[in-house]
Order: C-alpha cells, then structure tokens, then sequence
C-alpha cells in the first residue's frame, strides 16, 4: 500500500489524468507550465513520449519533499507518430488511418523528487474496427476530440463503439499508466 509522505503536483491539464489520480486515492495540486513539446526525429515512440515528459519535468523547480508527476501520451501507427489533431480535416484524416488497424498507444510518465528523475512508459496495442466516414464525421462533431493524441478518447465513443480489443493497460490509453504510477510511488524514496 502506498502511504503518500509528500506533496504531489500533477503537471498536467488533461481532465482524464486528474481523474485518475483521484481514483487512485492520492492528493495533489496541479501546476502548469508551458513547454515546446517538439523531439528529436531519430528517436522511438517510446522514447519521443519520455522525453517530452521529461522536458515537462525540468520546467518545474524543485521544491523539497515535493513529487512532481509529468506525462505525456502518443499514438503511433506503423512508425507514424499520431499527435493531437491541428483541426476537424487533420482528425478526420488520422481517425481514416486508424479505421481497421491496430495501433501502439505509448505514455511516458516523469516523477521528480529531490532533484531525483525517474522515467518509465508503457505500451498498450489498440485495435480499431472499421469505420466509416460518416461515423468519423459524428465522433468528431459530438465529441471533439481535438486535444487528444490521435484524435479520440478510449473512455468516450470511440472507446465503446470502435475499439475492438486492446493488449495492455487501459488507463495507459487513457493518459496515464496506474499501475506502473502507482509502483513507482512505492519505490520512490
């Protein structure tokens, strides 16, 4: 059982991770910090979704005693990185290429204490049934999926109406990797 010893700060404005850490029983304020989320061409997905966390880590001073928790989730399909939609015509065109195949969703998760860094992510395969374009025009329209890596949300329509199977955690697909989370809370001292 993790006894939580210090302040948390969730660097993140995503609704879904703050859901989750609530979920997860644990108290935290939020602080946000604008960072260039832009990566090095040469690197993996799993590793694009580290160092982006990571760059969101070190926009933060370190304050002692404070955890301080950064994310950061990518689509990726065969190779191609998935990022959040600029508009309706570039989520309509990602939500085509996911129609009918399966894709990695990677989170990378930063916690900083004490000027301590500790990075890991995880990896979850989604697959998506086909889909047609009328469908893709009502998911976006009723559901604007326009901060979302890939254009959709796992726990929304798409989730239910569209995903037919997933290898790994879902709440990795949703943000933010609980259970690795909560493992890594243990182990920090």
């Amino acid at each position: 059982m993790y006894k939580q010893n210090s302040p948390i700060i969730l660097a993140s404005k995503s609704p879904r991770r703050q859901e989750l850490m609530q979920l997860m029983g644990l108290d935290f304020t939020i602080e946000l910090k604008e960072v260039d989320e832009s990566f090095p061409t040469d690197l993996s997905p799993s590793e694009i979704a580290v160092y982006i966390s990571e760059k969101k880590a070190k926009a933060f001073e370190a304050k002692d005693n404070h955890i301080v928790i950064t994310a950061d989730t990518i689509v990726a399909l065969n190779g191609e990185i998935l990022g959040k939609p600029e508009d309706k015509a570039h989520a309509q065109e990602m939500l085509t290429k996911l129609s009918g195949s399966v894709h990695e969703v990677y989170t990378g998760v930063t916690l900083v204490k004490n000027n301590q860094i500790t990075s890991f992510y995880d990896l979850t395969e989604v697959t998506c049934r086909t889909v047609t374009a009328e469908e893709i025009d009502y998911y976006i329209d009723n559901f604007k999926p326009f901060d979302k890596a890939g254009s959709y949300g796992i726990q929304d329509w798409w989730g239910l109406a569209v995903v037919t199977a997933m290898k790994g955690s879902y709440t990795n697909v949703m943000g933010l990797p609980t259970e690795k989370l909560y493992k890594a809370l243990q182990e920090l001292r």
